[in-house]
């Protein structure tokens, strides 16, 4: 297998802890490119699901654990921003953890000179900040959809139907407050962004992988690896790509545009 050798990798929402983490389809991810860093843009490690008594730890994800701390041992420079389903984790900004290095947010110049803030977003989503009881619902209600998703996902393959269908996205895509608080969201960072005089965001949370430019600012979103499976890598030359891994063993690479 051929590796890629790129300069940064840029993953949240991983949701580990959970039964719907798809960290086999994040290892063969990760088997496929080398980088000079990593960045883990929050809700890595599901505590939220884990303190519901819910904990499903399986080989994988134990396995992705060994990887980041293996990386991080020789020499890739990894570094983890807590996001609202880990935020325990955030009692220890500026902490390090066997190399991995714990941040409340960072600023990352690329290699074309931009300037991105990393963080992971759940300070830009009022429901989460002012009230948590509903974003625990919230949070109920999108692992059903999830959980509804792999019965779909295996009945498709069972049908020998080809491609990946999401029942999150589709949701998220058809409902005007879905898409009106994705729409918010975005506008809210890039105007922190704008105020702190940087060149873009690199976020997570709301589980919706994106590059676009709105107002001449980048705006990146990771997605996240329990529905969509995806990731933003940085090329040698400072180019952003949003890599689409679907359920299927092949790679998609979507380029640096709306999805």
């Amino acid at each position: 297998m051929t590796v890629l050798q790129v300069r940064s990798i840029f993953l949240s929402d991983i949701h580990l802890g959970t039964k719907a983490c798809q960290a086999h389809h994040l290892l063969d991810f990760l088997k496929e490119y080398s980088a000079e860093y990593v960045f883990l843009l929050g809700d890595i490690v599901d505590l939220w699901a884990m303190n519901r008594g819910g904990v499903h730890w399986s080989p994988a994800q134990n396995t992705f654990v060994q990887k980041m701390l293996r990386r991080a041992r020789h020499g890739e420079k990894v570094i983890f921003i807590p996001g609202n389903h880990d935020e325990a984790i955030r009692e220890y900004i500026g902490v390090s953890f066997g190399d991995i290095m714990v941040e409340q947010d960072y600023i990352h110049t690329a290699a074309d000179g931009r300037r991105y803030l990393l963080l992971h977003g759940d300070e830009f989503d009022q429901v989460t900040r002012h009230h948590k009881w509903i974003a625990l619902l919230g949070d109920k209600a999108y692992d059903f959809l999830v959980s509804v998703n792999i019965y779909f996902s295996w009945l498709r393959r069972t049908l020998k139907i080809p491609g990946y269908w999401s029942l999150a996205g589709y949701a998220k895509r058809k409902v005007k407050t879905a898409v009106s608080f994705i729409f918010n969201f975005e506008d809210s960072v890039i105007r922190h962004v704008r105020e702190r005089g940087l060149d873009g965001a690199i976020c997570g949370h709301i589980h919706w992988p994106m590059i676009k430019e709105i107002d001449g600012l980048q705006y990146i979103n990771c997605g996240d690896w329990v529905d969509s499976c995806t990731a933003i890598v940085e090329h040698m030359d400072g180019r952003m790509e949003l890599i689409l891994r679907s359920a299927t063993p092949k790679v998609s690479v979507v380029p640096t545009a709306n999805i």
